[in-house]
Order: C-alpha cells, then structure tokens, then sequence
C-alpha cells in the first residue's frame, strides 16, 4: 500500500468531514417534526455556512490549483481531487435543500399563513400597490450598467450580491445588450411585505410577502422603457474573502486592516456562480467570460438564490411556528448578587460570590446577562474596581460589555480592551468598535504580531477594604463576548478569585500588549506556547496508565479535531487500550473504530438548537481526573497561529459536574451522530430512544 493510500486509511479529508457536518445542519431543516420557521432557519444557516466556505476554504484551493501547489491534505489528496470530491458531495445536498423547500417547506408556511408568493400568484389590487412601491421606493435607488460593452472590461460584481442580467434586443452598437440590475438588499427587504389590507382571498394569513426579485422583473418596463427585452436572469456570485495582512510591514495596524478589507471589497476572484434555472445558455457563458468563473463551479438553481435570507423569516410572529422560547436562568451561587431594579437591591456584590468559589458557566442555560456581562458591569460600577482587561474577539452590534467599558473609564478606572482586528467576517465592526473605545478613554491594543488573538479572558482588579490589598477576578471562557451568539451558541466558562489565575491573566495581558515574552504560567496552557505540548504530554501519561493496568480514559469536546499530531497521539492511545470519547461538532480528520488504529476511539457529533461552541478536555488519571476549558480546538490554526488560553478547573464539584456534562453529550442518541469506520456518520435515532443533551440541560433550567 502506498503513502497516499494509507493517509486516505488514517485520516479523513477536512473539507469533505465539513460538507457532511454542513449536512447535519441541512438535516435540521429537513426535519419534518421541526417547527416550520426553524426548518426555515435551518436552511438559511446551511447556506450562509456554505456561502462561507466557498470564500475561505475553496477558494484556498482553486488558489493552489492556480498556482500548481503540490501541497496535498491529510488524506493525501491534492487540491484538485478535493476539489472535484467536494463538487460531487455538494450537488445532492443542494438539491435536497431546494426540493425540500420548494416542494414541503412553502408550501406548509403558506398552509399556515405565511406566504413567499411568486407575482403571477397575485390580484390586481396587489400588483398595482407594488407597482406603487417599486416607483417610489425601488426604481429611484436602481442603476443599469451594461456588462457586454465592445471595448470595456466586465464591470465588478460584488461578493454575495443578488443581481439580475436583463437581455435587450436590437443594441446600437450590435448584437443584444447584456445589462445588470444590482438587487438593494440593504436598503430594501429581500421579501417585500403585503399589507393586511391587501390579503385579499388569504385574509387572515400571518405573513404575506413578495421576493424583491420578482417586483422588480415585472417592473422593468417602467425602468427601461422602449427597450425589448428578452431574458431577465437572476445570477450571484460568490468570491475569495481571504485577507492577505502584512502586519510585520505595518506601521499602524488598524489601517493596513482598512486596507485589506478595501481589498476583499474590491473583489478576489470569483469562485462560484449561481444562476436561475431560466437562464438562457447564451447569458450564462457571456458571464462566465466575463468574470473568469470555473464552468465546475457554475450553479444553475431552479428555486431562489440567496436562501440566508429566510433567516428573515424569525421576525414573523408566529409562536406556534417556532422553538418555544428559552431564557436560562441566573446560577445560585450568583442569584443574589443582581444588580438593583426598580428599587430593589442586591444582597451582596458578585466578586463576594466569587470569593466563596469558582463558578462554572454554561452558557445559554446559565444566562449571560446576569453572569458575564453582570460581572463586567458590577466591575465598570464597583468604586474599588481598579481596572479591567479583557479580549474582544466578536462582539454584538449593540454590545452591553462594550457600554460597560465605556463606563468604567468614564469613572476614572483604567481599561484595556485587546480588540482583534483580524477576527474574519468581523474586521469592519472590530474596528467600529475599537475606535469608539478610545475615544471613550479605553486602551485599545490589537495583540501580537503574527498571531491572531482568539482566547477569551477578562481580568478585573479590585482593592479589598478589609485587607486593603488588591485581589484579581478572572472569567476564562469558550466563547466570545457576545450577547447575541452567548443565546444561541453553547459555551463554557469559569469565574474565579484564584490568585494563581489571576496571575496568570497579568502575565497574558502584559505578553499581549508587548511587555513581556511570558512561556511559562501557573496554571494556564496558552498558545502557541504550553499547549500543544501539555496536551500531547497529557495523552502520554494516559497511554502510560493503560500499559501499567492503572484507570485511564480521554473525553474532550471541542468544534473540529484535523491537528495531524494530536491525532497520530490519539491513535496511539487507542492502540494502548486507552478508551476515547470525543464530541466533535464540525471538521474532524480522526477516525473512528478502525481495526488496528482507532478501535477505542468513538466520535459523536452533536448538532441542535443551539450551536455547539465548548470546548473541554478530560484525561482520567488514575481516578484523579484533571480536565480543562478553554477557547482552542485541535486545529493548527489554534495551537500554532492564535493565541488561546485553556484553564484547569480544579473545584471538585465543578470536576464533577463536566463529568457529567461530557457523559450526556456522549450518550446524546437523539441528536448526536455517530462516526463510523467507514467515515460516514449515522444519523441520530440509531441507538436507544431519549432526548438529547440540549433538550435535557433546558429542562433542568426552565
């Protein structure tokens, strides 16, 4: 057997371990026991996951095809071949999607009042309001730019952008005009609703709406009038997003930011065109010449472009059509310590809560509002609060943690925020907020050169009246600062008076603004220092238990396991008889149960309600357990390129508890899937009938 082949045994391809966990996801969707709206939702997240991968992770590839890369994956496989593999797996899906929309998911919404209705469907009454509508609101803000003219470069088609090429006969300069229509979606509903006066024969729906497509196709006359069309055609283009970022070069960082992202605007290259099914031949190949778009990644789709924008869809106010909401709750140690409301005070302040013992957070079942952003807030008001450091990696558009750091320099108080600029997708709002920051008196780093800063810690200072010294607060977590992912995302993390922690945090803090070149801390694994090797160090020692008899056993929990090292030690493991259960919800190059190299490896993914974000990592010991949380998975991204900070949680009943929050995540049957020897996963339902992980840690927060 050759090297090739005995990679593509060992590993699993990254790319094609995605597609199937972006499978689980349209899963969800396709799930007819899913209220409507979340199968809507489901189907909005499928596309805007895939929207992203065609930026990042194809257009990585088609780049070292381009460039003759003879790079090869995990598995052995060289960009070409994962290309062509990913073209084959995505096909069927995508079909699926639409099929499932088109033909099930509709036309039940329109059962239940709430209609995307296509024009023809439409009285008289409601195509002249809008008639209406698209000369007031819509025509004024289009422009027509022609895309075939004789002589001149195809004009620039932004990124992700819905647009419509019209076809006219007879142009001055010969042969058929080509002329593009830019859809503004950010200026104007993608569906447009209907007034209740208008419901017409559908009086009483919920909803009814109408793409923005389709008014402005059956109104083009007003806009071009005189002119003959032929074809109207809904195309979208998907380019490279990848940021090029010579920090070591820039003298200001936030502005070679700006720079690069001018770039990304600019355009990469295309690297997948989707078309209506209607297009005619002609326009389709006239567009591919004109922006260079491979034919492999040409997608012609009879239904709607676009589909993240059912997301849209959550706004309807349709209860029954919809998850039952979940708030969580305040935990006890915590219940006390709530800031005042109409009158009422606290009993005692958070930091006194703290004091008493570490807190574990598991985010959205414990709220975020009366924990972190609780403890950032009481930190910003707290008149013996002397300073407050914290990382922001993602933060919401409308963010309490940021008003809060407003707030504590306002009173004097010194604050540093580390604000990742190079956090993708999020540099244009980092930056908003960076600068908003300093003009409030905040001291805005932007980390170390070279890496990017993904770990998440906050540090607060404060002067003990009863000692007079100063003592650290520490909150070390799995998840960004962000009100908004912090409800739909599952996250971990730990509150914490330890004076070692604390330490620790200084010394992080100092190594991130550049005053020190700390490698050692008392108790934090940081990357890309300690980490990656502590976890190799600590898989070792289980293997050593197991050849001496001793208890052992690995379970660890994070969002994507392809780190090659960390799994060839993984392997290693297994064939030493240590047992390893892993929950990995995305991308995940190990193996499971093959004969010889990971027959003690089990791999469940677990995909629900909430997105699975935590992070944990339990090694047994000899029955003296030692586990830890954190923001890093075993990817290379995470263990060489960023900085990550896992913490030891080291409170027996705080032990106790990730036990069994690891045992229900492992035995999840209801929502989790299993990974088999053939690499395939098997969906949920296969085992012993319950409910899953999520299911049950709401209900026990309700």
């Amino acid at each position: 057997m050759d090297g090739d082949a005995v990679k593509a045994k060992r590993y699993i391809n990254r790319e094609l371990s995605w597609i199937a966990f972006n499978q689980r996801v349209l899963s969800l969707a396709l799930q007819s026991k899913s209220p409507l709206l979340e199968q809507a939702k489901f189907s909005a997240i499928f596309s805007n996951n895939l929207d992203e991968f065609f930026m990042v992770r194809v257009a990585s590839l088609i780049a070292q095809l381009e460039s003759n890369s003879s790079r090869l994956s995990i598995d052995g496989r060289s960009a070409a071949e994962q290309l062509q593999a990913i073209h084959q797996q995505l096909g069927p899906l995508l079909n699926q999607q639409h099929h499932h929309l088109q033909h099930r998911l509709l036309p039940q919404l329109e059962q239940r009042g709430i209609g995307i209705l296509d024009y023809p469907q439409l009285s008289r009454r409601q195509k002249d309001w809008l008639t209406s509508y698209f000369q007031a609101q819509i025509q004024p803000v289009l422009t027509a730019t022609r895309l075939n003219t004789p002589g001149k470069p195809f004009p620039f088609i932004s990124s992700l952008s819905l647009n419509l090429a019209v076809e006219i006969q007879g142009s001055d300069l010969g042969g058929n005009e080509l002329i593009r229509l830019k859809l503004p979606t950010k200026n104007i509903p993608r569906w447009i609703t209907l007034p209740v006066a208008l419901h017409g024969e559908r009086a009483g729906a919920l909803h009814l709406c109408v793409p923005l497509e389709q008014v402005i196709r059956h109104n083009l006359r007003a806009l071009l009038p005189g002119r003959r069309i032929s074809s109207i055609s809904l195309f979208r283009v998907t380019r490279d997003a990848d940021l090029a970022l010579q920090e070591e070069e820039a003298e200001d960082l936030m502005e070679a930011m700006q720079s690069s992202l001018r770039r990304r605007k600019a355009g990469g290259d295309v690297v997948r065109l989707e078309l209506s099914g209607d297009t005619p031949r002609r326009v389709q190949q006239q567009l591919i010449a004109g922006m260079g778009v491979d034919s492999n990644w040409v997608q012609r789709v009879d239904g709607f472009l676009g589909l993240e924008d059912l997301m849209a869809l959550q706004g309807v106010h349709a209860p029954d059509l919809k998850d039952r909401p979940f708030h969580g709750s305040t935990p006890a140690p915590l219940r006390d310590c709530q800031s005042p409301e109409e009158g009422r005070h606290a009993r005692e302040s958070i930091f006194t809560a703290i004091r008493r013992g570490d807190v574990l957070l598991h985010h959205p079942f414990d709220r975020f509002t009366s924990t972190v952003e609780e403890f950032i807030h009481q930190a910003a008001c707290d008149p013996d609060v002397q300073a407050i450091k914290i990382t922001l990696y993602r933060v919401s558009k409308d963010s309490p943690i940021i008003a809060s750091l407003i707030a504590a320099a306002e009173r004097g108080k010194q604050v540093l925020a580390l604000v990742e600029l190079k956090a993708r997708f999020d540099e244009d709002n980092n930056i908003r907020w960076a600068r908003q920051l300093e003009r409030s008196g905040v001291h805005v780093v932007y980390g170390v050169i070279g890496l990017k800063t993904h770990t998440k810690i906050a540090l607060v200072i404060r002067r003990e009246r009863e000692k007079g010294a100063l003592r650290t607060y520490s909150h070390v977590g799995t998840g960004n600062y962000n009100s908004k992912t912090a409800a739909l995302y599952t996250d971990l993390g730990l509150l914490s008076a330890d004076a070692d922690l604390g330490q620790d945090l200084i010394s992080l803090f100092n190594y991130l603004t550049g005053f020190s070149k700390q490698s050692a801390y008392r108790k934090l694994l940081v990357a890309p220092t300690t980490l990656r090797e502590r976890m190799l160090e600590l898989i070792e020692r289980e293997i050593e238990h197991a050849r001496a008899g001793r208890r052992c056993g690995i379970k660890a929990k994070m969002n994507a396991l392809v780190d090659q090292r960390l799994i060839d030690k993984l392997y290693e493991a297994s064939t030493a008889g240590v047992p390893v259960e892993l929950i990995v919800r995305g991308a995940c190059s190990c193996t499971s149960g093959v004969a010889g190299l990971s027959e003690q490896i089990r791999i469940r993914s677990v995909v629900g309600r909430f997105l699975e974000h935590s992070r944990v990592f339990w090694f047994e010991n000899d029955n003296a357990p030692q586990v830890w949380l954190g923001s890093a998975d075993w990817m290379p991204r995470n263990l060489d390129r960023r900085v990550e900070a896992v913490v030891p949680i080291e409170q027996p009943d705080l032990v106790e508890r990730l036990r069994e929050l690891l045992t229900l995540y492992i035995e999840d049957s209801s929502a989790g899937w299993l990974l088999q020897a053939d690499g395939r996963y098997s969906p949920p339902g296969q085992e012993k009938p319950g409910s899953s992980a999520q299911e049950q840690l709401m209900q026990s927060k309700r």
